[in-house]
């Protein structure tokens, strides 16, 4: 499935209040990778700004004199993210604002027009429960580099955030591959039966290190199943 990682920058806090979308941007990824295509605009919202929200993004009411309104972009957006798995960073925020900016023009809502919706806030946190998960924490906490980020963007916290989804759900990296590859019939042939045991070869303490390195990347993104076994008692086995 397509999934589109959309951020939204606004006037104001709530749609509710009258305040609009001024700049709304997407990336495409498919099988987890980013491609290169892309949506982004800034938009005029023919209304003030609220100066608590300039301050956040940055965007003046003067630089958007000259650009397009929603209704102009709606149907290149639509093209963009149908039938597509939609994610962003606190959900209801973003849908919210373009549900009432589709509204205005009576167009259907988000929801009729994507696969799926998806929070990334609410999976951080599930996952994190009790710490901070805006966007610059989560960079910070998966080590990924935000240090574009002094002002907020639409198209750059959609590239973080896509960047954010895959760390946090790496795990299913494993469950991409071979997907694509085509499949092979094998001949088994019958396997002898053994009357010897067979010697267990206990890992090198080597391996023993690289597996310990592996499970703190993997303990990053969620609880880690190995590392509660690796607390269980060990058992010295010469051979079965």
């Amino acid at each position: 499935m397509r999934q589109i990682f959309l951020d939204t920058e606004t006037t104001g806090l709530y749609h509710a209040q009258g305040h609009r979308v001024i700049e709304i941007a997407a990336v495409e990824v498919v099988n987890r990778r980013l491609t290169k295509q892309h949506f982004h605009y800034y938009l005029n919202p023919d209304r003030e700004i609220d100066q608590g929200a300039q301050e956040v993004h940055g965007i003046s009411l003067e630089f958007l004199q000259d650009k397009p309104r929603f209704s102009e972009i709606v149907s290149e957006l639509m093209d963009f993210i149908a039938d597509a798995e939609l994610i962003m960073h606190n959900a209801p925020f973003d849908v919210g604002f373009l549900n009432c900016e589709l509204g205005l023009i009576e167009q259907k809502p988000l929801e009729s027009i994507v696969a799926k919706i998806t929070d990334t806030l609410k999976i951080a946190k599930e996952m994190r429960p009790g710490q901070r998960n805006s966007l610059d924490a989560l960079c910070r906490h998966f080590g990924i580099d935000n240090s574009r980020r002094t002002l907020h963007g639409a198209l750059l916290d959609a590239e973080l955030l896509a960047d954010v989804y895959m760390a946090m759900t790496r795990g299913q990296d494993s469950l991409m591959i071979g997907m694509d590859k085509p499949s092979v019939s094998l001949v088994v042939e019958p396997r002898p039966a053994f009357t010897q045991a067979g010697m267990v070869m206990l890992a090198s303490t080597q391996e023993l290190e690289a597996h310990a390195a592996y499970l703190v990347a993997l303990q990053k993104s969620g609880d880690c199943l190995w590392s509660a076994l690796d607390t269980a008692p060990a058992i010295n086995k010469t051979n079965v």
